[in-house]
């Protein structure tokens, strides 16, 4: 559980911002900056960017760092610290997109959150302050993450909290972890993310379109969207599209980009990205993740 002396730390005193306003975190040696990832939306024979997944991109001087390698060493008793400092970072640096009409995706750990009284006061305070980033409730989906929940009363309690603050809930990584049928019979999301790892896994078989449709035919009876992630070949996006995927996210259509960099809202065109030489479309400048 979150001890007492970690919920008394003030993330403010380590946000900073730069020379043109853009708000960075400091954690021992590294500096934290904003990335966000594109989600998509298949109309009209194009995908349209509608959402954004923020991520957090750490640096050591000024050097990318993988955050898989910078999120495992944190230590457990800064967990909770940590993933607040990158969700107030995140929401700081949502107004410098420069775009409108955006949902902003944030990632949400049930094992850090596991202190009901703590979580529930963080979301009340950020609720109170979106106003000041530019944003409301429905436009954030909080996606919590495959981990197993010390609680799984509490994360119900904090789940309720969200939406009476208009947030909209998402299941992340369905298919790994512990996002399984049972949570989202826990839940009722309003998204699901399909795993992209196991998504890769069922396109490699010559029947996968019979294998996904029923997925998703499952997932849109529980009256839930579905984020099909993790697309990379031409042959994963056709398998989601003809399955009935509401959303998409991915290389082949955009890799994440950091915070300050152009966000081009064109409309791609899918019978590009549909051919099998089709590469990733270079919306972004490169970064480490």
């Amino acid at each position: 559980m979150t001890t007492v002396r970690e919920r008394r730390r003030d993330i403010g005193q380590s946000i900073f911002a730069d020379e043109i306003g853009l708000e960075y975190g400091i954690y021992g040696e590294y500096r934290l900056r904003s990335a966000y990832q594109p989600i998509f939306a298949p109309r009209d024979g194009c995908l349209v960017p509608v959402a954004i997944e923020a991520l957090i991109q750490p640096q050591i001087g000024g050097q990318p760092v993988p955050p898989r390698t910078f999120l495992e060493g944190v230590p457990a008793k800064d967990r909770l610290y940590v993933e607040s400092l990158c969700r107030a970072l995140h929401l700081h640096n949502f107004q410098f997109l420069g775009v409108d009409g955006l949902t902003l995706f944030f990632n949400y750990n049930p094992q850090v959150n596991d202190h009901l009284g703590r979580a529930l006061a963080e979301i009340r305070l950020m609720a109170r302050h979106l106003g000041s980033f530019g944003l409301k409730g429905d436009m954030l989906v909080c996606e919590i993450t495959e981990q197993a929940a010390s609680d799984e009363a509490v994360l119900q309690r904090v789940v309720a909290e969200m939406r009476r603050n208009g947030l909209r809930i998402a299941i992340d990584d369905f298919g790994a972890g512990h996002s399984t049928e049972e949570r989202l019979r826990l839940l009722e999301p309003d998204i699901v993310k399909i795993d992209g790892g196991w998504f890769a896994d069922v396109c490699r078989h010559a029947a996968a379109e019979k294998l996904f449709r029923p997925l998703l035919s499952l997932l849109h009876d529980h009256g839930a969207q579905v984020l099909v992630e993790g697309i990379e070949q031409p042959e994963q996006l056709r398998v989601a599209l003809d399955g009935g995927a509401d959303l998409l996210q991915g290389f082949l259509m955009a890799k994440p980009a950091l915070v300050g960099t152009i966000f081009p809202d064109k409309p791609l065109a899918l019978d590009a990205l549909l051919r099998p030489s089709a590469k990733v479309i270079p919306l972004f400048g490169q970064t480490g993740t």
